[in-house]
């Protein structure tokens, strides 16, 4: 049998959906959730990121706006930046797109965000929130993984997942997620030994380490459900060929666009192994901007109190 793909898009269109009709049910008690994008510099991917997560806003009705301090600014000017967002009630949701440049102190420029503005679910705060299993915002990618599950109708509770990746963003959150739904967790990291025969352990598999198509069969228990979170872009046509040496159609589309994306799953082999997978592009990539038009909702009605419920 076949393994089924996990659709982001369609899972990321179900829940707009959901926070269309609830941006409709706030803007009639004088609401309007405002989320306000700090870009600073010319980074070219960094541009795409933001200008895809405005256009989400402005398709849902939300109030936005990108904020674009030079590329010389210093780590004294971005917490004054950050502190006026803070005191302005009209913005319930704060981004500082990273990388930040050199100069500048992005863990104090994070840290300034007042918890209850940060929509990335980054401030220690939140994180201990989490852990605590108190109400709060979370992560982006991390929610989007649970969304996939849960409305894939995956089982989590009392099925071993593991994590391979230990990273702030989305490793660690992603486990304490799974745990909070009861499933028995293991998390993986470059000092883990027989890292391939842990992960074949695994009903649920969080692929979130970086390094392009490493996860292969052997690391994947037959039947079980794939998430690969990599999104790597390959520029060398060795990698892309021996990657995709079984789809000649992969490697045409790489001589003809110069580069290729790919998870940290082969894809040929989440198809044959796997029970369900979630295929890049198209799987958890479309979930985070969701997830932070989520957070920027849910910012608006945590910090609007009972007269939003």
């Amino acid at each position: 049998m076949p393994a089924r793909v996990l659709d982001g898009n369609q899972i990321r269109d179900q829940i707009l959906a959901e926070l269309g009709a609830e941006v409709n049910s706030l803007a009639a008690a004088g609401i309007r959730p405002g989320l306000a994008a700090v870009l600073v510099g010319n980074n070219a991917a960094s541009e795409v990121y933001v200008r895809n997560k405005i256009k989400a806003c402005q398709t849902l009705g939300l109030h936005s706006e990108k904020i674009t301090p030079p590329e010389t600014i210093t780590t004294s000017e971005m917490l004054d930046l950050v502190g006026g967002l803070n005191r302005r009630d009209e913005i319930d949701g704060i981004l500082v797109q990273l990388p930040l440049p050199p100069q500048v102190d992005s863990k104090r420029v994070l840290l300034a965000v007042d918890p209850a503005k940060d929509v990335d679910g980054f401030h220690p705060y939140n994180v201990g929130c989490l852990v605590a299993g108190r109400p709060s915002l979370v992560a982006c990618t991390p929610a989007g993984i649970l969304e996939i599950l849960k409305r894939s109708a995956i089982p989590i509770a009392g099925r071993r997942a593991v994590v391979l990746g230990r990273s702030d963003i989305v490793g660690k959150p992603v486990a304490m997620l799974l745990l909070h739904e009861h499933a028995t967790v293991t998390i993986c990291h470059s000092k883990t030994q027989n890292l391939a025969a842990v992960a074949r352990e695994a009903d649920i598999l969080i692929a979130a380490l970086g390094r392009p198509a490493m996860v292969t069969s052997g690391f994947i228990r037959p039947g079980a459900t794939v998430i690969d979170v990599g999104i790597n872009r390959l520029d060398e046509s060795a990698a892309v060929e021996r990657i995709f040496a079984a789809r000649p159609e992969k490697i045409e589309q790489f001589r003809q666009k110069g580069s290729l994306l790919v998870g940290d799953v082969h894809p040929d082999h989440a198809a044959e192994c796997a029970g369900a997978y979630t295929p890049v592009p198209g799987g958890v990539g479309p979930l985070t901007i969701a997830m932070l038009m989520s957070n920027t909702v849910r910012a608006a009605r945590l910090r609007r109190g009972p007269a939003s419920a």
